[in-house]
């Protein structure tokens, strides 16, 4: 089974870390939340507190993950991209040839660690001054190579499908969509 971390800072974006885990988990990947506050709570950007699944120093590593996810919002984006943790999580997933994903003002943190030079990406608009290296596509959700970027909340259904799809397959995450009447959003 596949195995996907979250990282949850403070001042993260709600829609954006929730929605992929609830689609995730429904399509029966297993997807742990990761608190770097040092405490199992968090507060999104919008004031509601979450309880993680984990706190990131109770981690031994994340060598097993198949993708690690950032959400956006602020200042939960800055948070996640000054923690040396992370950080250095990120990295070692990339130079695994892991898939690492992020939406909105996320897509900053792999700006910052060069994970996005030479390859093509989306953020919500005002960050994509923090792709370096990147080409801006402002694309509803973004893939090259092991990447996967999301402009923002509008985009985290299409984001989570696809991400769903990496590991079920295009038919189980067809039918998930069913199930969550998505197909009825997009006229089919």
């Amino acid at each position: 089974m596949a195995k996907v971390y979250t990282f949850l800072a403070n001042g993260f974006e709600e829609i954006e870390a929730l929605a992929p885990v609830d689609i995730l988990r429904r399509g029966g990947v297993e997807v742990k939340t990761v608190s770097i506050t040092g405490s199992e709570y968090v507060e999104s950007a919008h004031g509601v507190t979450v309880k993680a699944d984990m706190k990131f120093e109770d981690a031994a590593n994340f060598d097993d993950a198949d993708i690690l996810l950032l959400p956006g919002g602020m200042p939960g984006a800055s948070n996640l991209n000054n923690h040396e943790g992370v950080q250095q999580a990120l990295m070692a997933q990339h130079k695994r040839g892991k898939r690492i994903g992020a939406i909105c003002a996320g897509p900053m943190v792999l700006g910052s660690l060069g994970l996005l030079e030479g390859k093509k990406a989306t953020c919500y608009p005002g960050f994509e001054k923090y792709l370096t290296g990147a080409t801006y596509t402002a694309e509803l959700f973004q893939e090259d190579g092991n990447i996967i970027t999301g402009e923002g909340p509008a985009a985290v259904l299409p984001y989570a499908y696809r991400i769903l799809s990496y590991f079920v397959g295009e038919e189980k995450s067809a039918d998930v969509q069913v199930g969550m009447r998505y197909d009825h959003l997009m006229g089919k």
